[in-house]
């Protein structure tokens, strides 16, 4: 009968990142339209062509002026119009309107704000009503050279290595990456996933159900996941409870995607058919079967190489049950995804709470609770909630998960606890 040699989930993952480490291959590059590549994973580092900005711009609207000429009156030499160089020259003593993002002409070395200036209209002395331009301004306060310019290339020079490999690409590196009139960008192609689910039970999501049969949920909670993470699902259905069908779903996984993951089929019982295909899969085959963790612990990390050594493809056996499965892969498989891209996964945002009920634990295993979370003005309050792994509603009530660590078989109502929200 066949065990599970539990490991703790720390240890777990340090086996499996060992094993990608030692022989995963890259996955392909691609060259894409910069604008398309929202939380695309960068394969070639993006190097300023240009400084940036690339002329002095004023960050207000108000007068071009020398700093050493204010306070006092300042003749007006004319207008900057925006989207242009302008030819003007100031002067000591002079002044240019300028408008925000606008060309600092030369001669100037800060912008007084127009909110501090006075218009000076001359009296031509013939009482006339007709609308006259300023020929001056009357400046109000002290500057010092440099306020409210911006100096060409005060952002990035031109060389700069701007966006390093690696860079899971986010709004605001899109916008630098735009802004340097950059248009196409390399990147990792996005890895495709295999979703392999199981059991005689199961029917797709997306049909009506007879007694005894249950619709298969897990399929598309992962497809949403590896989604999220940057790669391609790619589904192979639902696999029935036989081990040749198991086999000729792992070959062809193996030979046609990046990552596998199998859901259902990775405890001990008979129909288990997953730990003895996965060994089938290739080098090195199953790191991890077993974890000290709840819920998911029959969970199993591999890496395999389906025959074709320097090829390293993560393989999980994931627990059947929704909440475990979905816990588990956010857990362990969220990270190994951005990993294989050649990325860092994003931090997990945490919020520090107070429990409100008592959770017991058991001892030896690192269990995870969802929780719902309630703020009460700069203080939040975590409330288990109590669930059963294959009742998915436990996790739509939830806000987040907390840890209790093993060896602790109990926190009491009013401990502090650190609270891992859902993405």
């Amino acid at each position: 009968m066949r065990t599970f040699d539990l490991l703790t989930p720390a240890a777990a993952i340090e086996a499996l990142n060992a094993a990608l480490s030692a022989a995963q291959r890259p996955i392909p590059i691609e060259t894409i339209p910069s604008a398309e590549a929202y939380q695309r994973v960068l394969a070639r580092a993006v190097v300023s062509p240009t400084p940036l900005p690339e002329f002095r711009r004023s960050t207000v609207d108000g007068f071009a002026v020398q700093a050493a000429s204010v306070p006092g009156p300042l003749h007006l030499v004319g207008e900057v119009m925006m989207g242009e160089i302008s030819t003007l020259r100031v002067g000591a003593g002079e002044a240019a309107q300028v408008h925000t993002g606008g060309h600092v002409p030369e001669g100037a070395d800060a912008v007084v704000m127009v909110e501090d200036t006075k218009e000076i209209v001359q009296d031509d002395g013939n009482g006339s009503s007709a609308v006259r331009r300023p020929s001056s301004v009357q400046v109000s306060t002290r500057l010092n050279i440099g306020d409210n310019v911006l100096r060409a290339g005060e952002d990035v020079q031109a060389g700069d290595e701007v966006v390093r490999v690696g860079t899971r690409l986010r709004e605001q590196e899109l916008g630098g990456i735009m802004a340097l009139g950059i248009r196409q960008i390399e990147v990792y192609r996005q890895p495709r996933v295999a979703i392999i689910a199981s059991g005689d039970e199961l029917v797709p999501a997306t049909s009506d159900v007879l007694p005894g049969q249950i619709r298969n949920i897990n399929a598309p909670m992962m497809e949403a996941l590896v989604r999220r993470c940057g790669g391609v699902p790619v589904d192979f259905g639902i696999l029935p409870d036989r081990r040749d069908a198991f086999e000729v779903a792992a070959k062809k996984a193996i030979e046609t995607c990046d990552v596998v993951l199998f859901m259902a089929g990775s405890s001990v019982g008979e129909r288990d058919f997953v730990p003895e295909v996965v060994n089938g899969m290739g080098q090195p085959g199953i790191l991890v079967h077993g974890i000290q963790f709840r819920p998911g612990k029959p969970t199993l990390f591999a890496v395999c190489d389906g025959g074709q050594p320097g090829v390293a493809k993560p393989v999980f056996g994931l627990p059947g049950n929704p909440i475990s499965a979905l816990v588990t892969a956010t857990l362990f498989v969220q990270p190994t995804l951005w990993r294989v891209q050649g990325a860092v996964a994003p931090l997990p945002n945490f919020v520090a709470a107070t429990l409100t009920e008592a959770v017991k634990s058991p001892k030896d295993l690192e269990h995870w609770v969802p929780v719902a979370i309630t703020q009460d003005g700069d203080t939040f309050s975590a409330t288990p909630i109590s669930t059963k792994s294959n009742l998915i509603f436990g996790l739509v009530r939830a806000d987040g998960l907390m840890c209790v660590p093993i060896g602790t078989d109990k926190l009491a109502a009013g401990s502090p606890v650190r609270v891992r929200l859902f993405a």
